[in-house]
């Protein structure tokens, strides 16, 4: 047990993070639901946004009880990286990537997008130690 305890650990922040924003979004639609992700510029956020909603909350859910974590790994993976992509990504390049755009900040480049993007960096890596500990095979050189 103690050797598994800093995964488990993992396993139940990162589930929690996803299980309570995937709540949220049902809870806040407005702030953090459909009317976010219509604000992001994302299409159809009418759908999208329960959708995302959803795995956030089946797939943080397994991830706390252990069930298929890799594979709920793998589908929250997907979705931080899309976050990443739409909202923090403009922050780096401090203009638009396509039509998502960077929010109204002092300050853009990499400190910034540092800072603003530390909770989803965080998920980013914690579900890559979840998905190497679940004994998917994930290669960072193409095979």
């Amino acid at each position: 047990m103690r050797k598994n305890l800093p995964m488990i650990l993992i396993r139940v922040i990162v589930g929690v993070v996803f299980l309570t924003e995937g709540i949220l979004k049902f809870v806040r639609p407005g702030e953090l639901g459909v009317g976010r992700f219509a604000h992001i510029g994302l299409p159809w956020s009418h759908l999208l946004a329960p959708f995302v909603g959803t795995i956030e909350i089946a797939a943080g859910g397994a991830l706390i009880l252990n069930f298929f974590a890799g594979d709920a790994a793998l589908l929250l993976l997907v979705v931080i990286l899309t976050a990443i992509v739409t909202t923090k990504i403009p922050i780096l390049l401090g203009h638009h990537l396509g039509p998502f755009g960077p929010p109204k900040l002092d300050h853009y480049g990499v400190l910034s997008f540092i800072h603003e993007s530390r909770t989803d960096l965080a998920m980013l890596f914690g579900l890559v130690a979840i998905l190497l500990d679940s004994g998917m095979k994930v290669s960072l050189r193409g095979r």
